[in-house]
């Protein structure tokens, strides 16, 4: 059965792969960009793909139109939530929208087109094994008052990914939302000496997004490379998803 899936961040590295392996599996798969420059990388690398939205995530003006152009485009059954930035960043960076920059590509822009696209069957949240050192609190989740740490910002926001992730499956018992790691592979993010393999680190999401296996077919679950696997326990602390819910609802402007 054909599915129509949407991946963020999908112009190269982990993104494109799992559109790669989708469409070689005969799916229907939209690839998102962050600007036009980017899209026709996309174009090159992947002609098989029709469709491709356009949007920085790093603004929640641009991030409302990836959504306006996905469901132009008509619901998708599946959407893998792939969209991120590292840890590289040397100094605490505020987007136009006045929000700390990894807290808004990485959680907010998120959150905000799920709640903003029709209601796909099944979420897929990158997440990262480094999120067992996120901040498990809201006390400061854009770094205004921490000294600064871009590994410590990213852990944050995998922990994040993880606590939206189980909140949706939880508020949305009917979608499929699940988290993964995909390990450390050789992207723009993880770098040429990462030791993963780059179609391993795609496989799961694009499994978790397609498959009718049992296995597949569950919510609330965190897995690396197949295989589920212990969360930090916050990211499952029901009053933590909730505040994060408002939290996120409170920074986007009405």
């Amino acid at each position: 059965m054909t599915s129509r899936v949407l991946i963020t961040g999908s112009a190269d590295g982990l993104g494109l792969a799992a559109a790669s392996r989708l469409l070689d599996d005969g799916h229907d798969v939209t690839l998102h960009a962050r600007n036009q420059t980017r899209a026709e990388d996309i174009r090159r690398a992947e002609p098989r793909a029709k469709q491709i939205v356009v949007g920085d995530f790093s603004s929640i003006a641009e991030t409302r139109s990836v959504a306006a152009q996905a469901n132009d485009l008509g619901r998708y059954d599946a959407v893998i939530h792939n969209a991120g930035i590292g840890y590289t960043r040397a100094r605490r960076t505020e987007t136009a929208d006045g929000l700390e920059q990894h807290f808004q590509v990485n959680v907010l822009a998120p959150y905000l087109l799920t709640t903003l696209i029709e209601r796909p069957s099944r979420l897929v949240w990158l997440s990262s094994g480094m999120h067992q050192g996120g901040r498990g609190d809201l006390g400061d989740p854009q770094w205004e008052s921490r000294r600064w740490s871009g590994s410590g910002a990213y852990s944050d926001t995998k922990l994040l990914d993880l606590v939206l992730a189980f909140g949706f499956a939880r508020r949305w018992p009917q979608v499929l939302s699940n988290g993964v790691d995909p390990g450390w592979v050789a992207t723009r993010m993880g770098g040429a000496g990462a030791p993963g393999d780059l179609a391993q680190g795609a496989e799961t999401q694009a499994w978790l997004a397609v498959s009718d296996d049992p296995a597949a077919t569950v919510t609330g679950g965190y897995f690396y490379h197949r295989r589920q696997q212990r969360p930090s326990p916050v990211t499952q602390d029901v009053a933590f998803q909730d505040a994060l819910f408002d939290y996120c609802e409170s920074v986007i402007p009405s």
